[in-house]
């Protein structure tokens, strides 16, 4: 009996040995997952602290490139405000100050584009813009004989005192035709022909000046000449204009 009981106990130790082996690994499996466990979590800090780092340096750059697209963007803009103040401020001065050629060639265009109007209509009565016609080459002439051609012929090389020469036979024969025109009604035949002829020899003279004396006037004169002889042409074609004022006599009727 006594062995019997030596080995019942014997049995009993072991059982309890076993159990507290595995109660033991069970503690340390549950540290093992608790350290997992606190290591995963770490991680995730780390991963959520490092995105969330990534995303706010995302964010910095991000307004950075906004900032610098700004700056580039304000940059071209304040350099336009200033470009358009300048091209202003230059047409004011430009506008005071009117180069001789280019007021003579705005007056061929207003008058071209009444010519226009008369080949549009050239069955119709022509006569109130004849008027215009008329009036437009009266100031024009007026100004090119009274400044325009008497500096040429004064300052100018042989040829180009040559070509105004031909200039001023040329009004003689618009002007002629202009008296004539003006006499007669604007439905008659007679009219239409002449104010065709007087449209044909305005733009062969137009075309004289603009291709051949203008461009020699522009070679031997300085900017500055132009700009001053510009200047009285502006001041003379206003006398001109005004009722019951004195203009500069023309070359013709000075010579007379």
């Amino acid at each position: 009996m006594p062995t019997a009981t030596t080995s019942t106990k014997s049995k009993t130790k072991s059982t309890g040995s076993k159990a507290a082996g595995k109660s033991t690994a069970a503690k340390g499996e549950s540290k093992s997952s608790s350290k997992a466990a606190k290591t995963t979590e770490s991680k995730g800090k780390t991963s959520s602290a490092s995105s969330k780092s990534k995303t706010s340096s995302s964010a910095r750059t991000a307004k950075t490139t906004r900032s610098g697209a700004a700056k580039k963007n304000q940059a071209p803009a304040e350099k336009n405000i200033i470009s358009t103040m300048v091209d202003k401020v230059s047409g004011l001065f430009a506008s005071a100050n009117p180069n001789a050629v280019d007021l003579l060639k705005a007056d061929h265009d207003r008058v071209e584009k009444l010519f226009e109007k008369v080949k549009a209509n050239e069955d119709g009565n022509n006569a109130p813009v004849f008027k215009k016609i008329k009036a437009e080459l009266d100031v024009h002439t007026h100004i090119e004989e009274t400044i325009f051609y008497p500096y040429l012929l004064d300052k100018g090389d042989k040829e180009l005192k040559k070509i105004v020469q031909e200039g001023i036979e040329e009004h003689r024969q618009a002007k002629m035709f202009l008296g004539e025109l003006d006499s007669l009604a604007g439905t008659t035949d007679k009219f239409k022909a002449k104010i065709k002829v007087l449209m044909e020899d305005i733009e062969h003279h137009v075309k004289e000046e603009e291709d051949g004396m203008f461009p020699m006037a522009e070679d031997q004169f300085s900017s500055e000449a132009l700009e001053k002889l510009g200047a009285r042409m502006e001041a003379e074609k206003a006398a001109f204009n005004r009722p019951n004022s004195k203009s500069v006599p023309s070359i013709r009727s000075a010579s007379h």
